[in-house]
């Protein structure tokens, strides 16, 4: 799986959802945690908090009183997956048909279109520009044609991508305005898996990191104003050297001109740093381990504005699982700065 897929994979299952949230509070037994879920069959529930407890995210500790019975409850890591809950919920809020309450049927079926369209870099192809199907096929040899087929159905379904109208023969898809604000709560996964020192988790490579740009820069908005250009770089690490990677970004009267996932040597403006720096200044809006340089209104705009554009509490109806309101507050949705 690429950075992310795995912790976005744990929340598409509704089970493991409302156990973290059932257990967020306070240590909770394992009755408890069955009401909570619906009364799932015995067998099943103890097979899911044996996968969770395997995974740090919950441990396991004896009732007071009760020596035989146990309770559950979040660890540090845990913690860390229900604000990932709230940041899944506020984009699902979002969705094209109407919000889509985390933990149902409809939320594990975009959850999960979105993972494979990511783990299989089809959003990558697809952030580039419009494809049709054969095109696809072309360009990615790691999935047959039909298991391509597959993934486009279920993103299609899912409002993730849309027919484009090209005017040719070939029915090319393109990204939704959905889609590219799903890059927020993935980049929030890829931190979270980041932090977690026992998961074995791809690291962030070059695909990751031209499909984050490709991706989340065209929803950044900038002063009207503003021209110029700006080299966005990811330092990745390749044995004992690094290696970089990133996207060009042009700007003209506040508007981008283009986003391409290519470095120059002259740039207007630059910001460099490590997968983890940018990520904890996506999902943070903490930019001060990258080093930036040349015209600092567009630079600074621009690293800034990554994270209004996906973590803007304007665009989000409130993440809280039960809320439906509104925040004007220019910050990220609630428990984002906790990661």
């Amino acid at each position: 799986m690429r950075a992310g897929a795995r912790a976005l994979s744990l929340l598409s299952v509704p089970l493991n959802v409302q156990v973290l949230l059932a257990s967020a509070e306070q240590p909770t037994s394992l009755a408890e945690l069955r009401r909570a879920a619906g009364l799932p069959p015995q067998t099943t529930m103890r097979s899911h908090l044996r996968a969770l407890t395997e995974l740090r995210v919950l441990e396991r500790s004896r009732a007071a009183g009760f020596p035989n019975a146990g309770e559950y409850s979040l660890t540090q890591s845990g913690r860390g997956l229900v604000v990932l809950i709230n940041l899944l919920q506020a984009w699902l809020n979002t969705a094209p048909e109407g919000p889509v309450p985390i933990g149902s049927a409809a939320a594990k079926n975009a959850i999960k279109a979105f993972v494979e369209g990511w783990s299989s870099t089809l959003v990558r192809a697809l952030a580039a520009r419009p494809l049709a199907l054969t095109e696809l096929d072309r360009l990615i040899n790691t999935l047959n044609y039909p298991s391509l087929e597959r993934r486009l159905v279920a993103m299609r379904l899912s409002g993730l991508i849309e027919p484009y109208e090209s005017g040719g023969r070939a029915n090319p898809y393109v990204v939704t305005p959905w889609l590219r604000r799903a890059i927020g709560p993935l980049a929030a996964a890829a931190l979270w898996e980041l932090q977690q020192g026992f998961l074995r988790s791809a690291p962030f490579g070059r695909v990751d990191v031209e499909a984050v740009f490709l991706l989340s820069v065209p929803l950044v908005e900038f002063s009207g104003s503003l021209s110029g250009s700006c080299q966005l770089v990811v330092e990745i690490p390749s044995g004992e050297s690094t290696k970089s990677s990133g996207a060009l970004v042009k700007l003209r009267n506040g508007r981008v001109e283009s986003c391409v996932s290519s470095l120059e040597s002259t740039p207007d403006s630059w910001a460099s740093g490590s997968s983890a720096a940018w990520l904890r200044a996506i999902v943070m809006d903490e930019a001060s381990e990258l080093a930036l340089g040349g015209d600092s209104s567009v630079v600074t705009e621009l690293v800034q504005g990554l994270h209004g554009a996906l973590f803007d509490r304007r665009r989000f109806v409130s993440s809280g699982t039960g809320s439906g309101a509104k925040d004007d507050g220019r910050h990220a949705p609630s428990g984002a700065r906790e990661m």
